[in-house]
């Protein structure tokens, strides 16, 4: 008793205190009345952002793992000038220059924010959702500022979903529960419900709800490739931009499959484990403790249900069913240069045995082993173990998406980028993971506080004006376009890319061997159905499977 009667009255304060009672503005700004009710926003040389807008009733208490729920027009005029609270979420790990500290956290955290060019009409519209691997990141993150993309006339948004445990447990008495039968993928929920509320509201502000473009970055990126498989959020977005993703495997619900364990069978350990016996006793946990009880013990992932996820990733681009759009991706030089927890063995190039290496790499890769050598040679361990890695998640990810979107007849465009900093080239970062983030969105000046700073140069604001200007013509057409720089030509002709590498330029056929080298592999893995096809690269790699027929 005493449980339902906290979670009624949780419910009864959050439900007004974010969304259906207005808050009066402290001054005066930009008013939008929208069919979800009027906000009350700022103006900034030229531009009006409306902060921390709710989209969905707060998924809090007897809501907590449930798909979100359609928020009632709330009345009067509501204060937009600050931002919601960030999601639930631990600490970064210590040293992870991606640490970040938001003035709150909560799981009441289902919120938007909108920079709109004043006089903002059919606009095209560009939907931002962050990364931080499914488990940390906020869309008020400084880099993500959207004024410069107003300024080419896009209309922006970043949202706000559910992280860790909150975003994607699944549990058989959840799955039992809900009218469809699944249980997991609240946070690809709620980013299906930002899109929806985008398609009922975003003309009020001065956008197209016919051209809308969702891009995203690491988890973010990854998030755009489940909104691109899912049929749920079909129709809700016209172009797709992915940066730094991996179509890696997936738990499924109910079996085991690919070498992991059923959704539903970690939710039921995780359960035991907190020493909850029902799902009243689970829902009873406050947030922070239920954050603690997770790290290090709850794997965050989207999980093929069926129903919002039919079946892996790769599978759904195989059969040509996911959303027919025009796709930009692309990935980074140096993208496990600041995430090596997730490497296999950190190189020490003064301890290294070559011989060991190579002698490993031809135990786990078979007649695959003088192709993997010539890529990452015992000559250069360092590049080698950071090559591999890098081009065995983000490089084969993106290559396959371009060839599989251009095969169902959408423009493609494959970027790599290769920039780097004095300050990150001597950190030995060079061109690190969401390294390109705050040129595209030309916020160089406003990154998180522990990269390394990125020097006020004409030559990096020229960089930073001509990606700025190629994200925003894609968003505005499909066709990335910049004044002054090199045409952007699509993959599907002649497997065209862009290099960022101190001035755009055009090249052909991206790292000859890698693709192929790598989509072997994943072939022979999915082939043998019990082993996954995520991390595990270069020393960590099983023995290769056998050839089959479907992978030559």
């Amino acid at each position: 008793m005493a449980i339902a009667h906290r979670i009624a009255a949780l419910n009864a304060a959050t439900l007004c205190a974010a969304a259906l009672c207005a808050v009066a503005p402290a001054e005066a700004g930009p008013v939008v009345r929208a069919p979800a009710g009027a906000v009350q926003g700022v103006e900034a040389n030229g531009e009006r952002i409306f902060r921390g807008i709710p989209y969905a009733l707060p998924p809090v208490g007897e809501r907590r793992w449930k798909a979100p729920d359609a928020l009632p027009a709330w009345s009067g005029v509501r204060d937009a000038s600050a931002f919601g609270a960030a999601c639930q979420q631990p600490a970064a790990p210590a040293g992870s220059i991606y640490a970040e500290t938001y003035p709150a956290m909560s799981e009441d955290c289902l919120s938007l924010n909108i920079w709109a060019p004043a006089k903002a009409k059919n606009a095209p519209v560009f939907v931002w959702i962050h990364g931080g691997n499914l488990v940390r990141g906020s869309s008020q993150q400084a880099m993500f500022d959207g004024a410069a993309l107003a300024k080419r006339g896009v209309v922006v948004v970043s949202i706000n979903y559910r992280l860790g445990i909150f975003g994607y447990f699944a549990h058989p008495e959840l799955s039992a529960e809900s009218p469809r039968g699944v249980s997991g993928n609240y946070g690809l929920l709620d980013q299906i419900a930002a899109l929806r509320w985008v398609n009922r509201n975003i003309a009020a502000f001065g956008g197209s709800k016919a051209k809308v473009t969702i891009a995203g970055e690491s988890a973010g990126g990854l998030a755009i490739l489940h909104l691109l498989a899912a049929p749920d959020a079909r129709g809700l977005f016209a172009r797709a931009i992915v940066q730094s993703a991996s179509l890696m495997n997936i738990p499924e619900l109910k079996q085991a499959s690919h070498g992991l364990p059923s959704a539903e069978s970690t939710g039921s350990g995780f359960a035991a484990m907190a020493g909850a016996r029902t799902l009243a006793d689970l829902r009873a946990i406050d947030g922070p403790r239920l954050t603690a009880l997770a790290q290090g013990r709850f794997a965050s992932t989207a999980i093929v249900d069926g129903k919002i996820l039919p079946r892996q990733l790769i599978e759904t681009f195989e059969r040509g069913e996911q959303a027919r759009v025009p796709l930009m991706t692309g990935f980074t030089a140096g993208e496990i240069r600041t995430m090596k927890s997730i490497l296999p063995m950190l190189p020490d190039v003064s301890q290294f045995d070559p011989a060991k290496y190579e002698a490993a790499i031809r135990a786990n890769y078979g007649e695959l082993a003088d192709a993997f050598l010539r890529l990452y040679p015992a000559s250069d361990i360092d590049g080698g173990i950071f090559g591999a890695a890098r081009d065995g998640f983000f490089g084969w990810t993106s290559q396959r998406l371009v060839r599989e979107q251009a095969r169902i007849g959408q423009p493609a465009y494959l970027y790599f980028f290769d920039h780097g900093t004095p300050a990150a080239d001597q950190a030995g970062i060079h061109a690190f993971h969401a390294s390109e983030v705050p040129y595209m969105f030309g916020t160089i000046g406003q990154v998180t506080a522990l990269w390394p700073k990125f020097p006020d140069t004409a030559a990096e604001r020229t960089l930073s004006d001509a990606m700025v200007d190629y994200w925003t013509s894609f968003a505005r057409s499909g066709v990335p376009k910049a004044p002054g720089q090199p045409a952007w030509p699509s993959h599907n002709k002649r497997a065209d890319y862009m290099i960022f590498a101190g001035t755009p330029r055009v090249a052909t056929d991206l790292m000859p061997g890698q693709y192929r080298l790598h989509d072997q592999v994943v072939c022979r893995r999915r082939a043998m159905g019990n082993i996954p096809w995520n991390w595990n690269v270069g020393v960590a790699s099983p023995a290769l499977p056998p050839a089959v027929e479907a992978c030559r």
